[in-house]
């Protein structure tokens, strides 16, 4: 007796590193009160770029060793590496846009694809020039702080390739501050061990998504409507400092009002955040901010949100 089966199935290439030099400067950027970010030059533009391909005409690889129409994931790594060549755009969706639209001509075998990139943050380094301190143009220092992501599906259409899905964001986020924070009146019972914390120093992990109203906002070459992922930053930097919270979810709550307030282009904003907040060890006898704090047990606390905009 015969069996039918269904098959959902995908390949591709993760994590090809592009270090393009001299791309365009990215500028047109909306000024924000919370930001002076306005723009970068761009002199290095680094990303790590996935390709993740899908459709049935790749299944006879699987079920018959038929690799006629397969792409080798070697081809789309040197084929993203040549893109960054031509590349006359100025941010990370950009580039994911070009890249879709150019596998999808490229190659009839690919129905659909999904396109991610991940910055590689680098940063200028100062340097002395004629007895000043400058922003070097030509020597990069590696950070390890947030960065900004983002992640494009591309389907057929009959004008041609269309983006049908998007996801941006700036993760990576760690932030700790020494006071402005507390957790009290949450649930008390016979497994509860946590104190209540009038002003706790407070330690978080965050990434930060959001997505467009209009996906066409991540290809305008004017730029004026891009959510840059540094004001992102900002934002929620600032409040952070500023915003004295009852809880991690009633911060992110006002990181995220904050965001669409100020991006009214965007559609929704999400929050993954994990509490990582330190353990008290010893507290002085005489100052009572000095204290020693420890890591804490291995498992942490997760919060999500997501804000959506009714329509």
């Amino acid at each position: 007796m015969s069996t039918e089966h269904t098959f959902t199935i995908s390949y591709g290439k993760v994590r090809v590193p592009v270090y393009r030099v001299y791309a365009p400067p990215l500028s047109g950027i909306a000024a924000l009160p919370e930001s002076q970010f306005s723009g970068r030059e761009n002199i290095l533009f680094a990303f790590e770029i996935d390709v993740e391909v899908f459709g049935n005409n790749f299944l006879p690889a699987y079920t018959r060793g038929d690799n006629s129409n397969v792409v080798a994931t070697d081809s789309m790594k040197n084929f993203v590496l040549r893109q960054a060549l031509a590349f006359e755009g100025a941010t990370l969706e950009e580039f994911l846009a070009l890249l879709g639209r150019r596998f999808l001509e490229t190659y009839a075998q690919m129905e659909c694809l999904q396109v991610s990139g991940r910055e590689l943050p680098f940063t200028a380094v100062t340097v002395r020039e004629q007895k000043s301190f400058v922003a070097s143009d030509r020597l990069f220092s590696r950070s390890h702080g947030d960065y900004t992501w983002a992640t494009l599906e591309f389907v057929r259409a009959e004008t041609g390739p269309v983006i049908a899905a998007h996801r941006c964001g700036r993760l990576g986020f760690e932030l700790f501050k020494v006071t402005g924070s507390a957790f009290t009146h949450f649930v008390r019972d016979e497994y509860t061990t946590l104190p209540e914390r009038i002003d706790r120093p407070l330690f978080i992990a965050l990434d930060v998504f959001w997505r467009y109203s209009d996906a066409t906002s991540l290809t305008d070459t004017t730029h004026e409507q891009y959510v840059a992922g540094e004001q992102v930053r900002d934002i929620v930097q600032g409040l952070f400092h500023e915003f004295v919270s009852e809880s991690i979810q009633h911060l992110v709550h006002e990181m995220g009002l904050r965001i669409l307030a100020r991006f009214p282009q965007l559609a929704e904003v999400t929050f993954e955040g994990q509490n990582r907040t330190r353990d008290l060890v010893a507290a002085s006898s005489t100052d009572e901010r000095v204290k020693v704090y420890t890591d804490p047990f291995s498992a942490y606390g997760v919060i999500k949100l997501t804000i959506s905009r009714n329509a």
